[in-house]
């Protein structure tokens, strides 16, 4: 059976900086029709660069929709028409200074598909190289380091809710045998 739900209508009820909300009512496969919230995002990158010990880079900074700072992976947000894997090497530069010669694709995850068309590319960086940090002016945040494998059991255990954080750690892990 096609499943398929079909837009019959699309009204956008916000544009923000980043977002935009539309309200669309989608023609259902038994015929009925219903409305369906959609949160387009123009998607993201997310990294987790791994040092020759075996630590990665962490970035703690403040999630203001949780109230509380949060332990990620460095990631950002994707600029319109942008490659997801020249953003990835931005944004790792500029939160937290490093370059890396090794580049392992980790594949693209759908982050809230229920309700938002974000796509999250994520990528392992190794052969690190240390530089200078120069965050966005209205980025603030603390470069920490762990180990690798610390990150895949606070990932398995928790401790860390962050989904890409999550799902970056336990796959560098896995392709690096540190978990």
């Amino acid at each position: 059976m096609d499943y398929t739900e079909r837009p019959t209508r699309r009204v956008s009820s916000y544009q923000g900086v980043v977002v935009e909300l539309t309200e669309d009512i989608v023609a259902l496969p038994n015929g009925a029709s219903t409305v369906r919230e959609v949160v387009h995002h123009p998607g993201g990158v997310c990294v987790a660069a791994v040092d020759e010990a075996g630590n990665v880079a962490l970035v703690r900074q403040y999630r203001y929709p949780f109230s509380r700072h949060l332990l990620e992976l460095p990631a950002g947000k994707l600029e319109k028409g942008e490659d997801p894997f020249d953003a990835v090497k931005r944004e790792l530069s500029e939160e937290t200074g490093l370059e890396a010669e090794h580049w392992t694709d980790l594949g693209a995850i759908y982050v809230s598909p229920g309700i938002s068309t974000e796509t999250l590319y994520l990528y392992l960086a190794t052969g690190l190289r240390q530089g200078k940090a120069h965050p966005d002016p209205n980025e603030f945040l603390e470069v920490e380091k762990m180990p690798l494998s610390q990150l895949a059991e606070m990932a398995m255990n928790g401790a860390v809710r962050d989904a890409k954080t999550v799902i970056g750690a336990l796959k560098a892990a896995a392709i690096l045998g540190k978990n």
